[in-house]
């Protein structure tokens, strides 16, 4: 064993105990759509003062917390978004009706005296015919805000008489502490005892001194309480209060006919305070708790069998290195989920996706290796197995490196412009793509070299899987089909191709989800079946005639409406529940239309972003030929995905943007592998014509491009098959991806850069061993083979 593979060894076996270590130790950070509760977007708006910023937002974002905290919520979490957002995550909460409300409102508390009886407002405090509604920050209808003389207001009390008040004498700002207490002995039932600040509780002293002067029964011996222009409260002042006198801070209750949770939410909001600036529910994302155990219990399920079949099928092809391929494999899953839970990484569920399709992707670099390592032993069949490993690792290193490389600019992508749940994917397939790396560089190669040192895996090339040329590349060679001697039929059918897929987008339309559109989306299970039509007709008959219903999952309801706020989605569940009994909420998401804009519009500017970033990349890498071959063959996989969803009239979703990302990515990888090898040919045969040097480079590049298809084939397979419809969609727009970046990378990429190669005035690319690295006139200075000392005859 040379030193080199020892201290591969000894990392190896570092790492691998101390992510056992972790693994067995410490839990991952499940996001709610895995372990169930419910996600709100906050938008913060500029009132007629204050601007909307970061440091109000901040401060609106402490005083949400009190109120959260008061709510007795397990381990809210509070994060401001950008400048003016605020996202709030409630674990557990299935019914955020409470809580949006009790969030949404800004807590106007005001005091004021009555002046008198009110006139010419109605005693129910509906508002007069000819006045129009307003919509609250929840998104629900209030009345408009009433007449307002100079400097007075009429409003109803709480059993709906009018009442005429003065200006507001004291603001919610100075209360200290509010509490909710029930009066066991006097019969009071539920009340809030207030104590105010130092100043306020004399203004508060001066406003009920002045009360007191009026005869008791007298309107004008109350004290209106006004929350959000409402009238909570208008007690009397005690008659043992005398005529300027008042009460003192500490003293005072609010009561009337509280129930408990209304005293409670009372107390919270007058003790929260006013929100610095309004805001408004742009996003609220609610998932049963049923629905994340099965993600995951779906998930893990297919990353098991998705990972025998993946190592099955190497160790079949690739036998005995294939075999500890396959080990590395397993211990790539053990580090990348060590690494998520030692990062701190919240695991949502398109990321709980992105980490079992990197388990696929992981064995990319392992046949690139153990590809070339074939050729070294074809080419020089006297080489020591050892010898060829090691060269095999050394010319691989580039399009490892590349093809990776390509893979991270996809995954950065997804973080930064993706939005929730998505950025999670991101997070995931960079982790796995690191962890990849080394368990492919440092444990395979640890073991492979290991066991090449052995001499019966040397003597018998049949074992090892490498000291013979594969069965695929055999034929191939054989065979040696001409296939790029008119390169232009390939680019028509791909032209052919993209014109069904745009025929699709033009006349079946793309299904765009509520991510992308606003409204809301809401699924439901019922303890008996019902069908569509009956859904629809029942909902239609409940004031719901423009709901879009649909099948999800097994026997359970899909509903889709515009705007519809948490009252009116409880209503719809109660008409549901007529005829389906028992109905129970399974996913909720409320999207605002100003967000469902923003989030279509940063999912153009992602996939713009994208192949402006892989065209930089690639055109530093490779001649700029071989940069705008590989992304027109991405801008054609992409149009394919997109309009097998139009005709399949599966929805494009923030999910399905994160698999086209990633198909992105899949695409440049394919690319990348062939042009790298199109390179190198190049290079050592400058004369000979491209087009046979792009068929050479294909023909030896196909089994690397179908084998780790396969890898990545198995796991969305088992995606598709037990992942239910939050994974089903994602793996169908991996999968179609996957054949179609196969296809491109071969069909269209090629073909493309030979076409543009023929009015291109660069030469060939320099010789292996001619490049910028060597010295002129000097020979490149050649690495021997480890176990070679050197010594000739």
């Amino acid at each position: 064993m040379t030193r080199a593979t020892a201290v591969r060894a000894v990392l190896a076996v570092a790492v691998l105990l101390a992510s056992v270590v972790i693994t067995l130790t410490m839990s991952p950070r499940l996001g709610l759509d895995l372990q169930g509760g419910t996600r709100i977007v906050l938008q913060a708006h500029d009132s007629d003062t204050v601007t909307a910023d970061r440091e109000t937002t901040d401060r609106t974002l402490e005083v949400l917390r009190q109120r959260i905290d008061s709510l007795g919520v397990s381990e809210p979490t509070l994060t401001r978004s950008g400048e003016d957002r605020i996202i709030v995550e409630l674990p557990d909460v299935q019914d955020p009706r409470q809580a949006a409300e009790v969030i949404g409102r800004t807590a106007q508390l005001s005091f004021h005296a009555v002046e008198g009886p009110g006139t010419g407002k109605p005693e129910t405090g509906e508002p007069p015919a000819g006045d129009s509604e307003t919509e609250g920050a929840d998104g629900r209808k209030k009345p408009p805000a009433p007449d307002t003389g100079p400097g007075d207001l009429t409003l109803p009390d709480e059993q709906g008489r009018s009442l005429a008040l003065g200006p507001s004498r004291l603001s919610g700002a100075g209360v200290d502490d509010a509490t909710a207490a029930f009066d066991a002995q006097g019969g009071a039932g539920w009340s809030v005892s207030l104590t105010f600040r130092k100043d306020a509780g004399q203004d508060w002293k001066k406003l009920t001194g002045e009360a007191a002067c009026h005869p008791a029964g007298d309107d004008r011996r109350r004290v209106a309480i006004v929350l959000d222009e409402k009238v909570i409260s208008s007690p009397q002042v005690d008659p043992s209060v005398g005529c300027r006198v008042g009460l003192p801070s500490g003293t005072t209750q609010i009561t009337g006919s509280f129930s408990a949770d209304e005293a409670r939410d009372l107390a919270l909001l007058i003790k929260g305070g006013a929100l610095p600036v309004p805001v408004e529910i742009v996003e609220q994302r609610t998932v049963g708790p049923t629905l994340g155990a099965a993600a995951i219990e779906a998930s893990a399920q297919a990353a098991l069998i998705g990972a025998a079949a993946t190592a099955l099928f190497i160790t079949v092809v690739y036998r005995l290195f294939g075999a500890l391929a396959a080990v590395a494999l397993g211990a790539y899953g053990v580090i990348s989920y060590a690494a998520l839970v030692a990062l701190g990484v919240t695991l949502t569920l398109p990321g709980l996706a992105g980490f079992v399709l990197a388990i696929g992707m992981a064995v990319d670099a392992n046949v690139l290796v153990f590809e070339r390592a074939r050729e070294e032993c074809a080419d020089r069949p006297k080489r020591t197995l050892r010898s060829a490993l090691t060269t095999g690792f050394q010319k691989a290193w580039s399009a490892v490196a590349d093809s990776n490389a390509t893979t991270l600019i996809a995954a950065g992508l997804l973080f930064f412009l993706g939005s929730g749940p998505v950025k999670g994917f991101g997070v995931t397939l960079a982790i796995g793509v690191v962890a990849s790396m080394f368990s492919a560089l440092v444990i395979a190669r640890a073991l492979t070299e290991i066991a090449a040192n052995r001499r019966f895996v040397s003597d018998y090339r049949g074992v090892n899987g490498i000291g013979r040329p594969g069965a695929v590349r055999t034929w191939l060679v054989r065979k040696d089909p001409q296939l790029f001697r008119r390169p232009l039929r390939w680019l028509v059918v791909s032209a052919a191709l993209v014109a069904v897929a745009v025929a699709g987008i033009v006349v079946r339309g793309i299904d765009l989800g509520v991510e992308f559109t606003g409204g809301r989306l809401v699924e439901y299970s019922t303890s008996r079946p019902v069908d569509v039509e009956t859904a629809r007709d029942t909902l239609a008959a409940a004031g719901f005639k423009d709901a879009e219903v649909t099948t999800a999952g097994d026997g359970d309801l899909s509903v889709r409406t515009g705007k519809l706020d948490n009252d009116g989605e409880h209503a719809l569940r109660s008409a549901l529940a007529e005829e389906g009994g028992e109905t129970k909420k399974v996913r909720d998401e409320l999207i605002g239309p100003s967000l469902g804009d923003e989030l279509r519009r940063n999912a153009l500017i992602a996939l713009g972003v994208a192949v402006a970033v892989q065209l930089a990349y690639l055109a530093v890498r490779f001649r700029w030929t071989f940069a705008v071959a590989s992304v027109v063959a991405m801008v054609h996989d992409v149009i394919l995905v997109v309009g097998a969803f139009a005709w399949l009239g599966r929805p494009v979703d923030g999910i399905f943007l994160a698999a086209l990302l990633t198909v992105i990515g899949y695409s440049v990888n394919d690319s990348v592998v062939v042009f790298d090898r199109v390179r190198e040919l190049w290079g050592a045969n400058r004369k000979t014509p491209l087009d046979t040097i792009a068929r050479r480079a294909v023909l030896q590049t196909v089994p690397r491009t179908v084998n780790t298809g396969m890898g990545a084939l198995f796991i969305l397979a088992a995606l598709a098959v037990l992942g239910g419809d939050s994974l089903a969609d994602f793996a169908i727009a991996l999968l179609i991806g996957i054949v179609v970046g196969t296809w491109s990378s071969v069909f269209t990429a090629v073909p493309g850069a030979l076409a543009l190669e023929r009015s291109a005035k660069a030469p060939p690319p320099p010789a292996p061993g001619k490049g910028k690295g060597t010295a002129r006139g000097k020979p490149r200075t050649v690495r021997r083979d480890p176990l070679d000392n050197g010594a000739r005859v």
